[in-house]
């Protein structure tokens, strides 16, 4: 099994400049796992929508052009779900974790500490709920 981890840092971004889907074509991984896509629902390109083989799951920050986390997998997880339980991670779009048969995948967008005490905490209570 080919699994693929990718910061894109906007996935139409990554799109446009990096080929993305002849990275898939040469690739072929079974599954990928997006992060900092950076998009609302209304703004997943169709060519993503209309991708073959591949089952998606999305998990979007509510503040536009942040964040979010996507996964696309040729075998449908058993379960899939995109929370923590706490309403400051969750409004991030940082996670999606997927449930197979013989394992459990995390794709996971993990905050930047910054300068700022507040975001620095916001970074260690987040490895903290991870761990």
């Amino acid at each position: 099994m080919k699994l693929i981890s990718w910061n894109v840092n906007g996935l139409r971004a990554v799109i446009n400049k990096n080929n993305f889907f002849e990275f898939l074509q040469e690739e072929k991984p079974d599954i990928i796992g997006l992060q900092e896509t950076k998009l609302q629902q209304e703004q997943i390109p169709e060519q993503v929508l209309a991708m073959d083989g591949y089952f998606g799951y999305w998990n979007f920050a509510q503040r536009k052009g942040y964040s979010g986390v996507a996964l696309f997998t040729k075998e449908e997880p058993l379960q899939v779900s995109y929370d923590l339980g706490r309403e400051d991670f969750d409004s991030e779009g940082r996670v999606i974790i997927a449930e197979f048969e013989k394992f459990v995948l995390i794709n996971c967008y993990f905050p930047n500490g910054q300068k700022d005490d507040d975001r620095l905490q916001f970074k260690l209570d987040f490895y903290e709920v991870m761990l």
